[in-house]
């Protein structure tokens, strides 16, 4: 009989553990931040503001390497060094004196990753080299297809576009220019990159 009693006791003491660690509220674990794929960043300049959507997704190398220019505050002070009606216009890499400024190692061509030279989109600036491109970016005017580069020849890395400001975009485009040493289509008034400014 007494026996019997502890076997019973036992079972009740294994049912109310049971119960009590059933009951238990499970550990609260915090959920990551959703990732994103685009990044928005403020070009700011002596003309108006102009906001870009980067593609991080398609160009990845491209926008990290145009967030480190961004975030080291390099782009300020810099100037659209060269415009071209109905083409496109170019910055970020010349002062107003049109020296150019020091820049990290280039970066790899990521002209195969499907976006185009449409107009409102941001390229990036190169030499003949295909991987020469470090801190000049240009936007494009009107639909430039032709950069886009084929399976043969790599063509210019889109890594974003124009979300709003396109009119400042525009205003610089119809801007008078004039050369300046050996550098042709420079504004006859100087435009400034005030700064580059990263929204998330």
């Amino acid at each position: 009989m007494h026996s019997r009693i502890l076997t019973f006791v036992g079972a009740l003491l294994l049912l109310i553990t049971g119960i009590s660690h059933a009951s238990s509220p499970e550990p609260v674990t915090s959920s990551p931040k959703p990732q994103t794929d685009n990044v928005v960043v403020d070009i700011n300049t002596s003309q108006g503001t102009i906001t870009l959507n980067l593609d991080k997704k398609h160009s990845p190398e491209t926008v990290r390497n145009f967030l480190q220019y961004a975030n080291e505050g390099f782009y300020d002070g810099t100037i659209f060094h060269r415009v071209i009606a109905n083409f496109m216009i170019q910055g970020g890499g010349m002062t107003p004196d049109m020296d150019r400024k020091q820049t990290h190692q280039p970066i790899r061509n990521e002209s195969g990753n499907g976006l185009t030279n449409r107009r409102g989109t941001i390229a990036m600036a190169r030499t003949n080299n295909p991987d020469s491109a470090t801190s000049q970016f240009f936007i494009n005017l009107v639909d430039n297809n032709y950069l886009d580069g084929s399976q043969s020849q790599p063509g210019y890395t889109v890594f974003g576009e124009v979300i709003d400001g396109m009119n400042v975009v525009e205003k610089i485009g119809k801007t008078r220019t004039t050369r300046k040493g050996p550098h042709a289509d420079v504004p006859s008034e100087t435009i400034t990159i005030t700064s580059v400014t990263v929204r998330q």
